[in-house]
C-alpha cells in the first residue's frame, strides 16, 4: 500500500482537475441550449466520486514520490484522464459504445487525432468542445511531463536540454512552481493567439476556438469530416505557422520570458527541425511541380501544411495526399516516423534522435579512420553522457520491436498489411491519419474491430508516454522495488 498510496491520493487530485475540466462542456451545453448538459454534469459528478475514493485513504498523510510511484502515477494518470474523458461520449444524447467512446477518448488525450466519429458538423457543439479540450489538455500535459517527470525518471530527451526542472527535491519546489506557471502561460498565451489570427482570418469564433486548441496541441481534431480542407489558403498558412510553434520546445518559450534574446533559440535540436521541414517541403513541392499541372502556389500551400502537420504529428488534412501517387504515399509514410521536438507537444521519434545516431555514426566512422583517436559526441555546445546515447538506443529498438507486434496483432484482427502497418505507425507516433480506403486522411478508424481500437489505443498510450515509462511497468524487477 506504501507504493500505491501517494499514486492513489495524486490521481484523486487529477481526477477533479477533469471535473472542473467536464464543468466548462456543461455551462456551455446549458447556455446554448444543447441537451448534452445532462451527460456532462453527470460525468463530472462519477469524476468527483472518484476522486473522492482515491484521495480519503491518504488524507492528512505527508509524502513525496519517488521514482517508482513516479512511474506508476504517470501511466495510471493517463489512463484514468482517458476513461474520464470517455464519459460523456457515452452518456450523451449520441452515445458511442465503450470501446469506441476510450478509442475517441485516447486519441485525444494523447494528441494523436485518430476518430471514430463521423457527420462532425452534426454533432453537439458541446461534444465537439470536448474532443477539442482533451487534446488540449494532452498537449499540456505532454509538456508538462517531457520537461519535469521524465526528466528525473531518465527517459525521454530533456535531459539534454536542461535538468534544474527534474529536480524533486523540497528545495526545488519553488522553482518548479514557477516554471509550471510560466508553461501554462505561454500556453494559454499561443493558444489564444492561435484563435485570434484563425477568427480574424475568416473562421467562425467558435471553430477558432477549437482548432486554436487541437492546433497547437498538435493533436489534429477539426470540427468537420474535411478537416481543414474547407478553409483558405490563408487559414492554411496560418495553421502551418502555430504546428511549427507546438512542435518546437517549449521551453525556449519561457527561457525567451525570462531573458528576451533571440539567442535562446539557437537551439541545435529546433534548428534540426526548422531545417529538416524547409528541406522537405521544398522536396515535395518540386516533385509535385515536375509531375503535375497544378498552380505553383496551390502546390506549395498543400505540400507545406501536411508536410508540417505529419510530422509534428498533428494530423490535420487539407486534402487526400494518398491521391498524389506513389512517391507521395511512401513520403508521407516515411515522415510519419520522425516527429517533433522533445518538449514539445509533438509525437513520433523525435528529432533529437535522428541527429544523435547521426553524431553517433559519425563518430564511429572517425574511429574506424582513427582508432586510437579521442573522439566526443556533443549536442548544443556540451558532451552527451554515455546513458543518455544508450538511452536512445534503447528507445529506437522497443520502439520499432513494438511496431511489429503491433503491425501483427492488427493483421490477426482482419486488416490488410498496409491498413495495419501505418495504423501502429500512427498510433505508436501519435500522428492520426494512416494510409488505404479505411485509416487514410480521407477515412476514420470506425471499421476498425473493437479488438483492434483496443490494440491501437494502448499503443498510442505507448508512443505518447515515451515508451520505456509503460514498459518498466511490465517488468518484474519493478514490483520487486
Amino acid at each position: 500500500m506504501k507504493l500505491f498510496r501517494p499514486v492513489l491520493f495524486v490521481s484523486g487530485i487529477l481526477s477533479f482537475i477533469m471535473v472542473g475540466l467536464l464543468l466548462v462542456p456543461a455551462f456551455f451545453a446549458l447556455m446554448t441550449d444543447d441537451e448534452e448538459y445532462s451527460a456532462f454534469f453527470l460525468s463530472s459528478g462519477l469524476a468527483a466520486l472518484a476522486g473522492l475514493l482515491f484521495m480519503l485513504p491518504s488524507y492528512g498523510h505527508r509524502f513525496a514520490l519517488n521514482a517508482r510511484q513516479l512511474y506508476l502515477l504517470t501511466s495510471l494518470s493517463w489512463l484514468s484522464l482517458s476513461f474520464y474523458g470517455a464519459l460523456p461520449l457515452m452518456l450523451s444524447h449520441h452515445p458511442l459504445s465503450l470501446t469506441d467512446a476510450v478509442f475517441e477518448a485516447v486519441s485525444g488525450i494523447t494528441t494523436t487525432g485518430s476518430t471514430v466519429m463521423s457527420s462532425l458538423d452534426a454533432l453537439p457543439h458541446s461534444i465537439l468542445l470536448w474532443r477539442s479540450m482533451l487534446q488540449w489538455v494532452g498537449g499540456l500535459g505532454v509538456i508538462g511531463m517531457a520537461v519535469s517527470i521524465l526528466p528525473f525518471l531518465q527517459v525521454g530527451g530533456m535531459r539534454l536540454f536542461q535538468t534544474e526542472s527534474s529536480d524533486w527535491s523540497e528545495k526545488s519546489l519553488p522553482r518548479f512552481h514557477a516554471m509550471a506557471r510560466s508553461l501554462l502561460l505561454v500556453y494559454l498565451g499561443v493558444t489564444l493567439a492561435c484563435a485570434l489570427s484563425y477568427f480574424a482570418a475568416g473562421m467562425t469564433l467558435f471553430d477558432a476556438i477549437n482548432h486554436a486548441m487541437t492546433t497547437v496541441s498538435t493533436g489534429g481534431y477539426a470540427t468537420d469530416d474535411r478537416s481543414m480542407g474547407r478553409f483558405s489558403d490563408g487559414i492554411l498558412w496560418i495553421s502551418v505557422v502555430f504546428m511549427l510553434i507546438g512542435g518546437m520546445p517549449f521551453m525556449l518559450y519561457i527561457r525567451f520570458l525570462n531573458q528576451p534574446n533571440l539567442d535562446v533559440f539557437r537551439d541545435q535540436q529546433a534548428q534540426g527541425f526548422l531545417l529538416l521541414v524547409l528541406a522537405l517541403v521544398g522536396l515535395l513541392t518540386l516533385q509535385q511541380l515536375l509531375t503535375t499541372e497544378r498552380q505553383p502556389f496551390e502546390v506549395l500551400t498543400h505540400a507545406a501544411f501536411n508536410i508540417v502537420s505529419v510530422i509534428t504529428t498533428t494530423g490535420y488534412a487539407s486534402t487526400d495526399y494518398t491521391l498524389w501517387g506513389y512517391f507521395s504515399i511512401s513520403f508521407f509514410f516515411i515522415v510519419t516516423f520522425i516527429g517533433g521536438c522533445s518538449g514539445s507537444t509533438s509525437g513520433g521519434m523525435k528529432i533529437f534522435r535522428f541527429q544523435l545516431s547521426w553524431l553517433f555514426l559519425r563518430d564511429q566512422m572517425n574511429k574506424l579512420v582513427h582508432p586510437r583517436g579521442i573522439f566526443s559526441i556533443r549536442f548544443n555546445g556540451k558532451a552527451v553522457a554515455d546513458d543518455i546515447m544508450v538511452s536512445a538506443v534503447a528507445f529506437s529498438f522497443l520502439f520499432f520491436l513494438i511496431l511489429a507486434l503491433a503491425t501483427l496483432a492488427l493483421a490477426a484482427t482482419g486488416l490488410d498489411f498496409v491498413t495495419a502497418l501505418s495504423g501502429a505507425a500512427t498510433a505508436l507516433t501519435n500522428v492520426g491519419p494512416g494510409l488505404g480506403d479505411m485509416i487514410g486522411p480521407a477515412g476514420n478508424f470506425a471499421a476498425v474491430s473493437d479488438i483492434g481500437k483496443w490494440i491501437l489505443g494502448f499503443t498510442m498510450i505507448l508512443g505518447r508516454l515515451e515508451l520505456l515509462t509503460v514498459m518498466v511497468l511490465l517488468t518484474p524487477v519493478f514490483w520487486r522495488g
